[in-house]
């Protein structure tokens, strides 16, 4: 399964590879698309599908077959749940040992930090991924009931369940969800749905075992995790609402239900799920900032999103607080935050900054757009969102990029998947510090 001079996260890019190259081969195939599809557009929706972010340079439902839907959804269902995870899995259906080199590629892919009971921890995941799948399957089709016949109404709520948990943003629906906006149904099942997939695996572990009072006090992790994750929530869905709410092309004509529950939606959905309401070509500069910088922190680790996760926006702002406070240690619930924990999450923040900083200019140099929204898309596509301000039609703006910008979204949103780390860790090869240097002294600020 591994090869010994492969270290882990090379293995998990490999993999990831594997996943989006074979998913781009059955998307070229003529009975998987109704209209023709170029390699390049198979390998940007296999990447997005893989990497579950939802930019689409085809639209889904008219310009794939029902094969090519059930690609898309498979490719999503294994990139949620990871290149090991998957493989894991099947090697325990057919009865393969796994041993201690799978175990830590394990790790590295499911954002653990031993790999004591990784094996059961994955089985874990894979039955509660299918359990709140399964639930907002069954509560999605009872709801379209009304508007389609049986079959299809638990295709599309499956469809969209499994795209919802996973963070992806795919659907069925050309205009996405903009037909449910007012629908409490459809919002408050995708919504939670969004949330649990994107808090991490280990935080819903944490959570099960606390009520079951297996445990009996939460993990710092998993405290932070959700504090960030609520006020996220909340603030982004306030500013929101404040921002949309003198727009008369969105909030100024909607009654005050579909305001609110559209101030909620598009407050969850940029934790890297990519599912939209409103119409995001008509949203106010100010309220696409703000979604930049949700897409940006994104979901949590060991969860389906991407983004420099909450936990490590959590712990800059934490830190920053404590150094203005003249403070030598990061502290967060009563517990002391590692140094090299705090040092990592800085350099996470930094590398993200300039990978996108630098995809943005690149696409306003060879694409003729503007910068905000060059800006919005890159920023979608690492934090493997799926939001963009659109084509005109009902494709995401990469549609109207040439080739070479769609290859280099498509590796944004490769690069958002697995991590600026894990990927630096893959090709920049581990020197050891021999030598160390006498202190000096440098002036900043």
């Amino acid at each position: 399964m591994i090869r010994k001079h492969l270290n882990p996260p090379q293995i998990l890019v490999i993999g990831f590879l594997s996943f989006i190259l074979v998913g781009a081969l059955f998307l070229t195939l003529p009975f998987a698309n109704t209209k023709g599809c170029s390699f390049v557009d198979a390998l940007f929706t296999s990447t997005s599908a893989v990497c579950v972010t939802g930019l689409i340079v085809k639209d889904t439902p008219n310009d794939f077959t029902l094969f090519g839907q059930i690609v898309i959804l498979l490719l999503i269902q294994l990139g949620g749940l990871g290149y090991m995870t998957s493989a894991t899995i099947i090697f325990l259906i057919v009865g393969k040992k796994i041993g201690i080199g799978e175990r830590l590629i394990m790790k590295e892919a499911l954002n653990v930090i031993s790999v004591e009971g990784i094996v059961k921890f994955t089985k874990g995941v894979l039955a509660f991924s299918l359990f709140f799948e399964l639930t907002g399957t069954l509560i999605l089709t009872a709801r379209l009931m009304r508007d389609f016949e049986l079959k299809n109404a638990f295709l599309y709520s499956l469809f969209h369940s499994v795209s919802a948990f996973n963070n992806a943003g795919f659907s069925l629906f050309s205009d996405n969800l903009v037909r449910y906006r007012g629908d409490i149904v459809v919002n408050l099942v995708i919504t939670t749905l969004i949330i649990i997939g994107g808090i991490g695996f280990i935080v819903i572990s944490d959570l099960y075992r606390f009520q079951r009072r297996e445990i009996t006090r939460l993990l710092q992790h998993t405290k932070i995790v959700l504090a960030t994750t609520a006020i996220l929530i909340l603030a982004g869905a306030t500013l929101i609402y404040t921002f949309e709410i003198s727009n008369s092309l969105t909030f100024k004509t909607m009654p005050l239900k579909e305001k609110v529950l559209s101030s909620y939606f598009s407050a969850v959905t940029p934790r890297t799920a990519g599912f939209n309401t409103l119409d995001y070509s008509i949203l106010k500069t100010e309220t696409l900032f703000l979604t930049i910088i949700l897409m940006f922190i994104g979901a949590s680790p060991g969860g389906t999103g991407g983004g420099v996760k909450t936990s490590t926006f959590a712990i800059v702002i934490a830190s920053l607080c404590a150094t203005m406070r003249g403070l030598r240690d990061v502290v967060m619930f009563n517990r002391r935050i590692p140094s090299d924990t705090v040092s990592k999450s800085f350099l996470l923040i930094t590398l993200a900054g300039i990978f996108c900083t630098v995809c943005t200019l690149y696409i306003i140099k060879t694409q003729d757009i503007k910068y905000l929204e060059a800006m919005f898309e890159v920023t979608s596509a690492f934090g493997t969102v799926g939001l963009s301000v659109g084509d005109g039609g009902v494709r995401s703006l990469s549609a109207l990029f040439s080739d070479a910008g769609k290859l280099l979204i498509s590796f944004a949103m490769f690069v958002g998947r697995l991590g600026p780390l894990t990927l630096a860790v893959a090709i920049v090869r581990h020197k050891e510090e021999r030598v160390r240097y006498p202190e000096g002294s440098v002036i900043i600020g």
